[in-house]
């Protein structure tokens, strides 16, 4: 037996944690070993959140016992998960932009030790030489790139001495390279004995990665398997319960033809920022343009501003090219306008309960959103949304008591669902989607794969902003990358690769050495 298997670190009991009626986690066992690194995997709404926010403290067990380093752990607090050792890097960055490094790992100290920043930037520069991080400790958050913010959060754990390590969704916003990278540190801190969790949708990585995966099921334990055994369809297969095809059907683009031509269109933001500078592209009926790019480099802003949401430079220029041979111009046109026009542009924007759709209203109501002008009476009349309704309920797999619950009490997946169909069965000319698969399970994904298939071979110009690259580069005709609201490259998503869109994406366009 490998020595690391004779010392648990973490060691989950028949821990259970209910909401109400509902099984968020049901008699959970689970052994995580001093010196390995552990993907957890499962579809979304199966537990795995839940599973980890007992380990760092957010959620209390209301069954079972937790064991750290064979001792019964009591974990209440985050501050009692970091008294074990326990260090929780969330999705989301927990950080002061206009504070430094240092003072941001100043922020989580209890002692009048986290006021000696010279001695905090020196033990981070440690840690950094230790394992192989790249951070300046007296460089500010706002001035530093996505994976440079993430680095920080790791160090921030570290250095409270953090000997278990649970990752959510680490690359989800990173390049290839910058996931290249990352790897190696988490591989150098399991040669150190450290212990780390991930979580991840992308399979691809749990296969690089990990040396075991743990695999829930709505709320169930369903299996664990060695990473060196296993391949994605088998991994696939025990996180959905059946056999799920991974192949996305790219068909040859047929006859396409032009339906948007965006011209030097640049945006600022409310602070007069430039987060567009001088796009230049054009969109075809029957072919998917993906729009690759990290986090925040203006692929929101493009999708609004061709929507009609956004004020635009003086030298832009968007012309729609309707199915009929006519030319309008978009710019300064308000959505209500743009529709007037009998342009029919569908929108699946990244805020989908801030923008997308009504929280306290129901399918119905929000399938009404997009037909409330067409009506020819002061009478509102619900036949047609309700029918709407029932339609993407089934077609999507809506998981809701019933198509009047407010859409805020389903969850983020069965959210994302409602939005994505309302907006194919509108039959656009136009389909622009921002993320239109997240937060959604691996079945429901390759649904909507489908369905954009679908319409580029109605004739559908689709323009698809994806955080998956594999995906992006599988489900593209070509893709255009945006680094700091500039397009940095369009390249032909069948001859291009991974690390060519991920130099793209960084602003890089210098080639490989051989």
């Amino acid at each position: 037996m490998d020595e690391k298997q004779l010392y648990p670190a973490i060691e989950l009991r028949n821990v259970t944690k209910r909401f109400g009626s509902t099984y968020a986690n049901s008699h959970i066992n689970m052994t995580v070993y001093h010196g390995e690194i552990l993907s957890l995997l499962g579809e979304n709404g199966s537990g795995k959140t839940t599973l980890v926010n007992m380990l760092s403290g957010i959620y209390y067990p209301d069954e079972g016992e937790i064991f750290i380093n064979g001792e019964k752990a009591d974990i209440k607090s985050p501050k009692d998960a970091f008294g074990y050792g326990i260090g929780m890097v969330h999705q989301h960055f927990k950080l002061i932009d206009v504070f430094t490094a240092a003072e941001n790992v100043a922020l989580g100290l209890d002692s009048s030790y986290k006021y000696d920043i010279k001695a905090i930037s020196k033990k981070i520069t440690e840690i950094c030489e230790r394992y192989g991080f790249s951070i300046d400790p007296n460089q500010k958050v706002y001035n530093m790139s996505v994976s440079q913010k993430q680095t920080l959060e790791i160090i921030k754990v570290l250095y409270r001495g953090a000997e278990i390590l649970i990752l959510d969704e680490p690359t989800a916003v990173l390049t290839p390279q910058e996931t290249d990278k990352l790897f190696n540190i988490i591989k150098r801190m399991r040669e150190d004995g450290k212990s780390i969790i991930i979580i991840t949708h992308k399979l691809a990585e749990v296969l690089d990665v990990s040396d075991r995966v743990y695999i829930m099921r709505k709320g169930t334990y369903v299996g664990t398997v060695e990473t060196e055994s296993a391949n994605e369809e088998l991994l696939t297969e025990m996180m959905v319960g059946e056999h799920v095809s991974l192949n996305i059907d790219r068909p040859e683009p047929v006859d396409p033809q032009l339906r948007l031509d965006v011209q030097h269109l640049s945006v600022k933001d409310a602070e007069g920022v430039t987060v567009l500078d001088d796009v230049t592209f054009k969109a075809y009926g029957g072919e998917v343009l993906g729009i690759a790019g990290i986090a925040g480099s203006g692929q929101k802003e493009l999708l609004e501003a061709i929507a009609g949401l956004k004020v635009t430079g003086a030298e832009s220029s968007i012309i729609y090219h309707s199915p009929e041979g006519d030319e309008k111009q978009l710019i300064g046109k308000n959505p209500k306008t743009i529709k007037q026009y009998g342009i029919s542009l569908s929108f699946v924007p990244e805020d989908r309960l801030g923008m997308g759709l009504v929280g306290s209203m129901g399918m119905v109501e929000n399938m009404m959103l997009r037909s409330y002008d067409d009506k020819k009476s002061i009478f509102v009349h619900k036949k047609n949304p309700t029918e709407l309704a029932k339609k993407v309920k089934k077609n999507f797999s809506v998981v809701t008591p019933n198509i009047n619950m407010p859409i805020r009490r389903l969850s983020g997946g069965n959210v994302q669902k409602v939005l994505v169909g309302r907006e194919i069965e509108s039959a656009p000319s136009v389909l622009m989607t921002a993320y239109a698969v997240r937060g959604l399970d691996i079945n429901t994904s390759y649904v909507i794969y489908d369905l954009i298939n679908t319409q580029k071979k109605k004739g559908v110009a689709v323009i698809y902003v994806g955080e998956d690259l594999d995906v992006l580069l599988a489900l593209s005709d070509k893709v255009m990358v945006l680094c700091g609201g500039k397009v940095t490259g369009i390249v032909d998503a069948r001859t291009t690769t991974k690390e060519e869109v991920g130099r793209l994406m960084t602003g890089s366009k210098e080639e490989e050495n051989g």
